[in-house]
């Protein structure tokens, strides 16, 4: 090869990361924000907003992040770019992590769209949550490992420590990958990379990064862990090791799926890549074991995307089926992503949910994590209406009270999406902060209010405890598309309260 070829190669190879980062950013720009905020949203800018070192069901990153986009206003599209930021980080790192590994551009372009392209992953470039995080940080730190056992400075196990802190303040399941990781190096001969004290200080920097949450968990007796159990109890659902397995398939998508899977027997094939493969095994196992739901370990995906791609370059001897192998992910990938972006309407969406089920010949509760009633539209989407008409509703019960009453009236929800929605879309009609016994909100307490004049979004004034000596339903809404639970909402007047509420809101107490 000559050396104009050769170099030709190379920035061939240093420029598909970009192109990669740049054409998933801008599929997520342009798909991500629609439909309206998701509850999950909504209650992660309402925390931020009320910045601390932890909260009850999550790290504070995330909901800092989330705050910080609606500072000067609402903003759809400014929320769902943080998401796309990570997703556009991931794919950049996953072409990194074949050349890595040995690849060349085909490798680095078919692990760029099998990443695009996997289902999973592309929502959690879709909208705010704490996967987002993992999404680009995961990869790297498999990346940094992987240099580290190819030869790198030792102290690049500072780095590692710094990006597994990170994320230990961002979603606590990365633990799970950390110790798959070290398991993964445990059983190959890559072990000798953990004798050395660089990688003392990198879990060093770790802990003392993901300290400050620690501390506040433990302080607030360690409520994520009362959650995980209750969610365990009552919420998700608990599938055996073959649909969990089966599920893994379903959320990465057909073809993808192939690349990973590839992927993961290359690992194998390869002795120094074998501890990444050991890594999803016992990451995986880990999951199955503590019955976590399937998503839980999808960060971890790029890293064998990655591995798949090279493996097909090695595998692929002719032009024609290395082309086709791409059109194949490209095809399946495009035929799924209405269910990983919003960019259909809702009629469109449900038409084309059923289609692609029956076709597929799957039920629709085949990736269900939690025993919840379906609706018309997937669960993530539904969740994604109505928001500001419940605050508009709820605001006209409030200025419909007299101007007395209105001086000491609070709102109650029954959970944490209801009261982050009113509290807020409500600033616009100038209502009070809503009060919530679920999650966090139960923590931010009453806000001094005695209740005497309550608003009680889905619920029904405490009739069963005698709270109220009156009450009455003042309105009720519904938005066809929302979540099945959220249907037919009563928003009852509540007046004349029996006790304080400040001796009745330890009972209201609900961490799921």
């Amino acid at each position: 090869m000559s050396a104009a070829a050769a170099g030709s190669g190379l920035a061939g190879r240093r420029l598909v990361p970009a192109i990669a980062a740049a054409v998933t950013l801008a599929v997520h720009l342009a798909g991500n924000p629609h439909y309206g905020f998701f509850r999950d949203e909504l209650y992660f800018i309402i925390c931020g907003f009320r910045p601390d070192f932890g909260y009850v069901d999550q790290p504070p990153v995330v909901p800092l992040l989330a705050a910080g986009t609606q500072l000067l206003g609402h903003s759809l599209f400014l929320l769902r770019a943080v998401p796309a930021l990570f997703a556009a980080g991931g794919a950049y790192v996953t072409c990194l992590l074949a050349a890595e590994m040995g690849g060349g551009i085909f490798a680095q372009a078919l692990a760029a769209f099998a990443y695009l392209f996997t289902g999973v992953l592309m929502s959690f470039g879709t909208k705010v949550g704490p996967d987002e995080v993992g999404l680009w940080l995961w990869p790297l730190i498999g990346l940094y490992v992987l240099r580290i056992a190819n030869g790198a400075d030792p102290r690049w196990w500072l780095a590692v420590g710094t990006l597994l802190g990170i994320c230990l303040e961002s979603k606590y399941s990365v633990i799970f990958f950390a110790l798959a990781v070290l398991g993964g190096l445990a059983l190959t001969p890559q072990r000798r990379i953990l004798r050395t004290r660089w990688f003392a200080a990198g879990i060093g920097i770790a802990a003392l990064l993901a300290l400050p949450n620690f501390a506040w968990q433990a302080a607030h007796g360690f409520p994520m862990w009362e959650l995980l159990r209750a969610g365990q109890t009552w919420k998700n659902t608990h599938p055996s090791p073959g649909l969990y397995l089966f599920q893994e398939l379903l959320i990465t998508s057909l073809t993808a799926a192939v690349v990973w899977i590839a992927g993961l027997f290359w690992t194998f094939l390869r002795p120094p890549l074998r501890f990444l493969g050991w890594a999803y095994v016992l990451l995986i196992a880990q999951m199955i074991v503590l019955q976590g739901k399937h998503y839980y370990p999808a960060d971890v995906y790029p890293i064998l995307i990655a591995a798949g791609g090279v493996a097909f370059e090695r595998w692929t001897a002719a032009f024609v089926p290395a082309r086709a192998l791409v059109v194949a992910v490209v095809a399946t990938g495009g035929f799924l992503i209405p269910f990983s972006l919003p960019v259909l309407g809702e009629e469109q969406m449900v038409a084309y949910s059923a289609r692609v089920t029956a076709a597929l010949h799957l039920k629709r509760d085949a990736l269900a994590t939690e025993k919840q009633q379906q609706v018309r539209l997937p669960s993530d989407w539904a969740d994604m209406h109505g928001w500001p008409e419940l605050a508009a509703t709820v605001a006209k019960v409030y200025d419909s009270l007299p101007p007395a009453q209105r001086a000491i009236a609070v709102i109650a929800a029954s959970n944490y999406g209801e009261a982050a929605a009113i509290d807020f879309f409500g600033a616009r009609y100038h209502l009070p902060p809503v009060i919530s016994g679920h999650n966090n909100y139960w923590l931010w307490g009453t806000h001094g209010y005695s209740g005497d004049v309550l608003i009680d979004v889905n619920g029904d004034c405490g009739r069963s405890l005698h709270l109220y000596r009156s009450s009455r339903l003042a309105a009720t809404y519904a938005d066809p598309w929302g979540e099945a639970y959220e249907m037919g909402i009563p928003i009852m007047l509540c007046k004349g309260i029996t006790a304080p509420l400040s001796q009745i809101w330890p009972q209201t107490k609900k961490y799921e």
